[in-house]
Protein backbone atom coordinates (compact mmCIF):
# COMPACT_ATOMS: atom_id res chain seq x y z
CA UNK A 1 0.00 0.00 0.00
CA UNK A 2 0.79 3.23 -0.69
CA UNK A 3 -0.11 6.79 0.09
CA UNK A 4 -1.52 8.34 -3.06
CA UNK A 5 -0.60 11.84 -1.32
CA UNK A 6 2.97 10.63 -1.08
CA UNK A 7 4.69 11.77 -4.17
CA UNK A 8 7.33 13.97 -5.37
CA UNK A 9 4.73 16.61 -6.53
CA UNK A 10 3.17 17.01 -2.75
CA UNK A 11 5.83 16.72 -1.21
CA UNK A 12 7.86 20.75 -0.05
CA UNK A 13 11.80 20.88 0.06
CA UNK A 14 13.65 23.45 1.68
CA UNK A 15 17.17 23.27 3.40
CA UNK A 16 16.03 20.88 5.84
CA UNK A 17 15.40 18.62 2.90
CA UNK A 18 16.98 19.09 -0.01
CA UNK A 19 19.59 16.81 -0.51
CA UNK A 20 17.16 14.03 0.20
CA UNK A 21 14.46 15.45 -2.07
CA UNK A 22 17.44 15.60 -4.54
CA UNK A 23 18.74 12.35 -3.88
CA UNK A 24 15.49 10.06 -3.89
CA UNK A 25 14.64 11.78 -7.29
CA UNK A 26 17.84 10.78 -8.88
CA UNK A 27 17.60 7.14 -7.11
CA UNK A 28 14.11 6.55 -8.65
CA UNK A 29 15.51 7.69 -12.67
CA UNK A 30 18.27 5.62 -11.52
CA UNK A 31 18.08 2.66 -9.95
CA UNK A 32 20.53 0.29 -8.44
CA UNK A 33 23.50 2.96 -8.66
CA UNK A 34 26.05 1.88 -6.33
CA UNK A 35 26.84 5.09 -5.19
CA UNK A 36 23.38 5.46 -3.49
CA UNK A 37 23.28 1.73 -2.90
CA UNK A 38 21.85 1.33 -0.13
CA UNK A 39 19.90 4.62 0.44
CA UNK A 40 19.92 5.05 4.38
CA UNK A 41 17.57 8.11 5.03
CA UNK A 42 17.19 9.12 8.99
CA UNK A 43 16.04 11.51 11.43
CA UNK A 44 13.26 12.00 13.88
CA UNK A 45 9.67 11.07 12.89
CA UNK A 46 7.49 13.28 11.28
CA UNK A 47 10.35 14.80 8.92
CA UNK A 48 9.03 12.95 5.54
CA UNK A 49 11.19 10.18 4.97
CA UNK A 50 8.10 7.81 4.46
CA UNK A 51 6.95 10.84 1.93
CA UNK A 52 10.15 10.28 0.00
CA UNK A 53 10.21 6.81 0.15
CA UNK A 54 7.24 6.20 -1.43
CA UNK A 55 7.79 8.65 -3.45
CA UNK A 56 10.26 6.75 -5.16
CA UNK A 57 7.80 3.70 -5.18
CA UNK A 58 5.43 5.87 -7.24
CA UNK A 59 7.61 6.85 -9.90
CA UNK A 60 9.21 3.59 -10.67
CA UNK A 61 5.75 1.97 -11.03
CA UNK A 62 5.64 4.42 -13.78
CA UNK A 63 8.17 3.24 -15.30
CA UNK A 64 6.77 -0.37 -14.80
CA UNK A 65 9.60 -1.50 -12.09
CA UNK A 66 8.05 -3.34 -9.46
CA UNK A 67 9.05 -2.88 -5.45
CA UNK A 68 8.28 -4.01 -1.90
CA UNK A 69 7.28 -1.62 0.71
CA UNK A 70 7.27 -2.67 4.44
CA UNK A 71 7.14 -1.26 7.76
CA UNK A 72 9.10 -2.76 9.87
CA UNK A 73 7.01 -4.65 12.08
CA UNK A 74 5.20 -5.94 8.81
CA UNK A 75 8.66 -7.53 7.57
CA UNK A 76 9.20 -9.02 11.10
CA UNK A 77 5.87 -10.56 11.09
CA UNK A 78 5.94 -11.65 7.94
CA UNK A 79 9.45 -13.41 7.87
CA UNK A 80 8.21 -14.57 11.28
CA UNK A 81 4.72 -16.34 9.54
CA UNK A 82 7.14 -17.50 6.86
CA UNK A 83 9.33 -19.44 9.45
CA UNK A 84 6.37 -20.91 10.73
CA UNK A 85 5.10 -22.18 7.83
CA UNK A 86 8.61 -23.58 6.11
CA UNK A 87 8.15 -21.11 3.72
CA UNK A 88 11.23 -18.80 4.50
CA UNK A 89 12.86 -19.17 0.78
CA UNK A 90 9.52 -18.91 -0.57
CA UNK A 91 8.94 -15.71 1.16
CA UNK A 92 12.71 -14.39 0.04
CA UNK A 93 12.52 -15.36 -3.23
CA UNK A 94 9.30 -13.00 -3.63
CA UNK A 95 10.87 -10.27 -2.34
CA UNK A 96 14.06 -10.97 -4.21
CA UNK A 97 11.88 -10.67 -7.78
CA UNK A 98 11.31 -6.99 -7.47
CA UNK A 99 13.89 -3.70 -8.63
CA UNK A 100 13.36 -1.89 -5.28
CA UNK A 101 12.82 -3.01 -1.24
CA UNK A 102 12.06 -0.50 1.07
CA UNK A 103 11.75 -1.01 4.55
CA UNK A 104 11.16 1.60 7.00
CA UNK A 105 12.06 1.85 10.47
CA UNK A 106 14.57 -0.62 10.27
CA UNK A 107 15.86 0.10 13.61
CA UNK A 108 12.78 -2.14 14.50
CA UNK A 109 14.87 -4.96 13.11
CA UNK A 110 17.54 -5.05 15.91
CA UNK A 111 18.34 -7.12 18.68
CA UNK A 112 16.05 -10.38 16.27
CA UNK A 113 18.44 -12.66 15.43
CA UNK A 114 16.70 -14.91 12.93
CA UNK A 115 15.31 -11.47 11.32
CA UNK A 116 18.38 -9.79 10.62
CA UNK A 117 20.27 -12.68 9.16
CA UNK A 118 17.58 -13.68 6.72
CA UNK A 119 17.17 -9.45 6.06
CA UNK A 120 20.67 -9.87 5.58
CA UNK A 121 20.38 -12.49 2.53
CA UNK A 122 18.06 -10.04 0.89
CA UNK A 123 19.97 -7.32 1.34
CA UNK A 124 23.05 -8.75 -0.23
CA UNK A 125 21.18 -10.16 -2.80
CA UNK A 126 19.57 -6.97 -4.39
CA UNK A 127 22.93 -5.37 -3.62
CA UNK A 128 25.11 -8.00 -5.57
CA UNK A 129 22.39 -7.89 -8.61
CA UNK A 130 22.51 -3.64 -8.23
CA UNK A 131 18.72 -3.47 -7.50
CA UNK A 132 17.95 -0.30 -4.90
CA UNK A 133 17.23 -0.72 -1.20
CA UNK A 134 15.98 1.98 0.20
CA UNK A 135 15.92 2.32 4.51
CA UNK A 136 14.97 4.64 6.77
CA UNK A 137 16.01 4.86 10.50
CA UNK A 138 15.50 7.75 13.27
CA UNK A 139 19.28 7.37 13.68
CA UNK A 140 22.69 7.40 11.98
CA UNK A 141 23.37 3.82 10.59
CA UNK A 142 26.54 3.75 12.79
CA UNK A 143 24.35 4.62 16.08
CA UNK A 144 22.24 1.51 15.63
CA UNK A 145 24.38 0.07 18.34
CA UNK A 146 21.48 -3.05 18.64
CA UNK A 147 23.05 -4.42 15.33
CA UNK A 148 26.15 -5.86 15.13
CA UNK A 149 29.51 -4.35 13.10
CA UNK A 150 28.78 -6.33 10.11
CA UNK A 151 25.32 -5.07 9.81
CA UNK A 152 26.41 -1.85 10.93
CA UNK A 153 28.66 -1.58 7.95
CA UNK A 154 26.58 -2.93 5.44
CA UNK A 155 24.32 -0.06 6.07
CA UNK A 156 27.14 2.57 5.35
CA UNK A 157 28.26 1.35 1.77
CA UNK A 158 25.99 3.60 0.05
CA UNK A 159 24.71 6.67 0.87
CA UNK A 160 22.93 8.61 4.51
CA UNK A 161 21.00 11.46 4.52
CA UNK A 162 19.44 13.34 7.21
CA UNK A 163 16.53 15.06 7.32
CA UNK A 164 16.26 17.70 9.89
CA UNK A 165 12.96 19.70 10.98
CA UNK A 166 11.94 21.90 8.39
CA UNK A 167 12.69 25.64 8.75
CA UNK A 168 9.86 28.20 9.59
CA UNK A 169 9.91 29.18 5.31
CA UNK A 170 9.38 25.69 4.16
CA UNK A 171 6.58 25.12 7.07
CA UNK A 172 4.68 27.74 5.90
CA UNK A 173 5.00 26.42 2.24
CA UNK A 174 3.59 23.01 3.85
CA UNK A 175 0.58 24.57 5.77
CA UNK A 176 -0.21 26.41 2.50
CA UNK A 177 0.14 23.46 0.12
CA UNK A 178 -1.71 21.26 2.51
CA UNK A 179 -4.60 23.82 3.04
CA UNK A 180 -5.00 23.51 -0.89
CA UNK A 181 -5.43 19.91 -0.90
CA UNK A 182 -8.21 20.50 1.82
CA UNK A 183 -9.69 23.05 -0.37
CA UNK A 184 -9.57 25.99 2.38
CA UNK A 185 -8.39 29.38 2.05
CA UNK A 186 -5.85 29.97 4.82
CA UNK A 187 -4.52 33.71 5.62
CA UNK A 188 -0.72 34.09 5.26
CA UNK A 189 -0.63 35.70 9.15
CA UNK A 190 -2.28 32.37 10.18
CA UNK A 191 0.19 30.14 8.16
CA UNK A 192 3.00 32.40 9.82
CA UNK A 193 1.05 31.81 12.81
CA UNK A 194 0.80 27.89 13.19
CA UNK A 195 4.56 27.79 11.55
CA UNK A 196 6.16 29.87 14.88
CA UNK A 197 4.41 27.76 17.40
CA UNK A 198 4.45 24.75 16.05
CA UNK A 199 8.13 23.40 15.13
CA UNK A 200 8.74 19.91 15.49
CA UNK A 201 7.94 18.50 12.26
CA UNK A 202 5.77 17.74 9.55
CA UNK A 203 2.62 15.56 11.11
CA UNK A 204 2.26 18.49 14.45
CA UNK A 205 2.29 20.84 11.33
CA UNK A 206 -1.01 19.08 9.75
CA UNK A 207 -2.17 17.78 13.46
CA UNK A 208 -2.49 21.85 14.21
CA UNK A 209 -3.52 22.48 10.89
CA UNK A 210 -6.68 19.78 11.19
CA UNK A 211 -7.54 21.66 14.63
CA UNK A 212 -7.77 24.74 13.60
CA UNK A 213 -9.88 23.81 9.76
CA UNK A 214 -12.03 21.53 12.35
CA UNK A 215 -13.06 24.13 14.92
CA UNK A 216 -13.38 26.43 11.67
CA UNK A 217 -15.98 24.59 10.28
CA UNK A 218 -17.78 23.69 13.28
CA UNK A 219 -18.20 27.29 14.35
CA UNK A 220 -19.62 28.32 10.67
CA UNK A 221 -16.32 30.62 10.86
CA UNK A 222 -13.83 31.80 8.07
CA UNK A 223 -10.21 30.73 9.16
CA UNK A 224 -8.63 34.43 10.85
CA UNK A 225 -5.92 34.88 13.33
CA UNK A 226 -8.16 34.82 16.79
CA UNK A 227 -9.97 31.92 15.46
CA UNK A 228 -5.97 29.72 14.99
CA UNK A 229 -4.66 31.48 17.92
CA UNK A 230 -7.95 30.27 20.25
CA UNK A 231 -7.23 26.94 18.55
CA UNK A 232 -3.95 26.02 19.23
CA UNK A 233 -3.74 27.37 23.07
CA UNK A 234 -3.25 23.96 24.11
CA UNK A 235 -0.30 23.61 21.66
CA UNK A 236 0.99 26.72 23.01
CA UNK A 237 0.86 26.45 26.39
CA UNK A 238 2.34 23.06 26.58
CA UNK A 239 5.26 24.52 24.06
CA UNK A 240 5.50 27.51 26.67
CA UNK A 241 5.29 25.77 29.22
CA UNK A 242 8.37 23.47 28.05
CA UNK A 243 10.65 25.94 27.10
CA UNK A 244 11.89 27.61 30.27
CA UNK A 245 14.84 29.50 31.01
CA UNK A 246 16.24 26.86 32.62
CA UNK A 247 16.02 24.73 30.19
CA UNK A 248 17.63 26.68 27.78
CA UNK A 249 20.41 27.27 30.01
CA UNK A 250 21.15 23.29 30.07
CA UNK A 251 20.62 22.59 26.98
CA UNK A 252 22.52 25.16 25.54
CA UNK A 253 24.99 24.16 28.13
CA UNK A 254 25.36 20.50 27.10
CA UNK A 255 25.42 21.26 23.39
CA UNK A 256 28.66 23.38 24.03
CA UNK A 257 30.23 21.37 26.69
CA UNK A 258 30.58 23.80 29.45
CA UNK A 259 28.61 24.21 32.40
CA UNK A 260 25.66 26.00 33.71
CA UNK A 261 27.82 27.53 36.54
CA UNK A 262 30.48 28.82 33.87
CA UNK A 263 27.70 30.92 31.82
CA UNK A 264 26.02 32.41 34.87
CA UNK A 265 29.41 33.58 36.00
CA UNK A 266 31.57 36.85 35.23
CA UNK A 267 34.17 35.07 32.60
CA UNK A 268 34.62 36.21 29.33
CA UNK A 269 36.84 34.28 27.50
CA UNK A 270 35.42 32.96 24.00
CA UNK A 271 33.89 29.40 24.60
CA UNK A 272 32.03 30.69 27.45
CA UNK A 273 30.73 34.21 26.53
CA UNK A 274 29.59 32.41 22.90
CA UNK A 275 27.13 29.89 24.74
CA UNK A 276 26.14 32.64 27.21
CA UNK A 277 24.78 34.90 23.86
CA UNK A 278 22.96 32.00 22.13
CA UNK A 279 21.31 31.05 25.80
CA UNK A 280 20.56 34.63 26.27
CA UNK A 281 19.09 34.91 21.76
CA UNK A 282 17.01 32.02 22.41
CA UNK A 283 15.82 33.21 25.78
CA UNK A 284 14.52 35.83 24.06
CA UNK A 285 13.13 34.25 20.83
CA UNK A 286 11.37 31.36 22.55
CA UNK A 287 10.40 32.41 26.10
CA UNK A 288 8.29 35.63 27.16
CA UNK A 289 10.67 37.03 29.49
CA UNK A 290 11.86 40.71 29.01
CA UNK A 291 15.40 41.56 28.89
CA UNK A 292 15.78 43.33 32.20
CA UNK A 293 14.62 39.36 33.23
CA UNK A 294 16.98 37.52 30.85
CA UNK A 295 19.96 39.62 31.91
CA UNK A 296 18.90 39.12 36.03
CA UNK A 297 18.97 35.32 35.03
CA UNK A 298 22.48 34.97 33.88
CA UNK A 299 24.08 36.51 36.87
CA UNK A 300 22.91 39.57 37.17
CA UNK A 301 23.77 41.33 33.72
CA UNK A 302 21.76 44.43 32.98
CA UNK A 303 19.34 44.06 30.14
Amino acid sequence: YLDPQFTFEQFVSGKSNQIAYSVCKEVAQNLGNAKHNPLFLYGATGLGKTHLMQAVAHEITKQGKTFYYFTSDKFVNQLVNALQHYKIDEFKAKIKKADLLIIDDIHVIAGKPKTSVEFLNIFNDFISKNKQIILASNRHPTALTEFDEHIKSRFSVGLSIELEPPEIDTRIQILQKKSKLLGIVLPKECALFIAQHVVANVRELEGALNKVVTISRLSSEPIYLDLVQKALKDVIAIRVQAISMDNIRKAVAEYYEVSVKDMMSKKRARHIARPRQVAMALAREFTNNSYPEIGQSFGGRDH
